[in-house]
């Protein structure tokens, strides 16, 4: 009776604790954060959310740091860029996201201007070539290779243009004419060598390793090492979490595939030291053979 009773208890105790995580889970709800009705009028126009596959148009104009006329598609020739969106005024975010590239840039075997084209696009188009001269400076000078001066690029342009080049990365900001600041978000682009948008990142940090598959994805395996390759098999980009994530069932087709050719190469080197000892016997016999008929 008092087994029954135990048992009894226990289920009871069991259910009890089931619905209550059920109800718990029912009361939270999925999307827990500031909605966008409530957010600061500042912020309720900020994003990122480029497209995979979409064009950055290429004939929009814009000034160097030199004060040179350019075009996008000066960039978009025959070698992925790194395209990033930032104003050179920025007191704390757009100096993070530079920093980042930078950073991250510096750990890769990969040289700008040889390997790919890192280029920076203010949105302000109160800045001046001035303004991107020192920056581009403060850059070469964190990166510590000189040499690779000409695979940088501190772009200003007139409204139209940025306009026209953050609308097709779906990069969004807003002006506090109050604060004389900008609201915007923080990101990086990688692009393919004609232009299109081929991976993305969020935030002000960039793991190397993210970014140098990014670069062999963007440039379509013409940059990278057959080790490259490997891990882009292994790994694959998300664009849901904009990070690349190891891609388990690839993973596990490789260690068969290797674990078949080592079974493979074992019965080979097998079957030929068995084929070389019987040749050797063959050889013995006959030697032993010619040997008693000579006596």
């Amino acid at each position: 009776m008092n087994s029954v009773r135990t048992v009894a208890t226990a289920v009871l105790l069991l259910a009890l604790l089931t619905v209550g995580q059920v109800a718990y889970g029912q009361g939270v709800p999925s999307n827990i954060g500031t909605s966008a009705t409530t957010m600061p009028r500042q912020l309720q126009n900020v994003g990122f959310e480029p497209q995979l596959n979409a064009q950055i148009p290429p004939d929009l104009s814009f000034v160097d740091e030199s004060g040179n006329a350019v075009h996008l598609g000066d960039y978009f020739k025959q070698k992925p860029v790194v395209l990033a969106f930032v104003y050179y005024g920025c007191p704390m975010l757009c100096n993070q996201v530079e920093q980042g590239v930078v950073g991250s840039l510096r750990m890769l075997s990969f040289t700008p201007g040889r390997d790919y084209e890192v280029v920076f696009v203010s949105f302000d188009p109160r800045e001046s070539p001035d303004m991107a001269a020192q920056k581009k400076k403060a850059a070469l000078g964190h990166f510590n290779r000189p040499e690779t001066a000409d695979g940088w690029h501190f772009l200003t342009g007139t409204k139209e243009n940025i306009d026209a080049a953050t609308k097709a990365a779906n990069f969004r900001y807003t002006f506090d004419a109050k604060t004389n600041l900008f609201a915007h978000a923080s990101g990086i682009m990688l692009l393919t060598p004609d232009g299109r948008i081929s991976r993305y990142f969020y935030g002000v940090e960039f793991p190397g390793r993210d970014m140098r598959l990014g670069l062999v994805d963007a440039s379509a395996g013409k940059i990278g090492t057959p080790i490259d390759h490997v891990l882009l098999f292994c790994y694959q980009y998300d664009p849901s979490t904009a990070t690349y994530s190891a891609a388990i069932l690839k993973i596990v087709r490789l260690g068969g595939m290797l674990t078949i050719l080592c079974i493979v190469g074992g019965i080979l080197i097998f079957r030929r030291r068995e084929t070389a000892q019987s040749a050797n016997r063959r050889a013995q016999t006959i030697g032993d053979f010619h040997g008693r008929g000579a006596h």
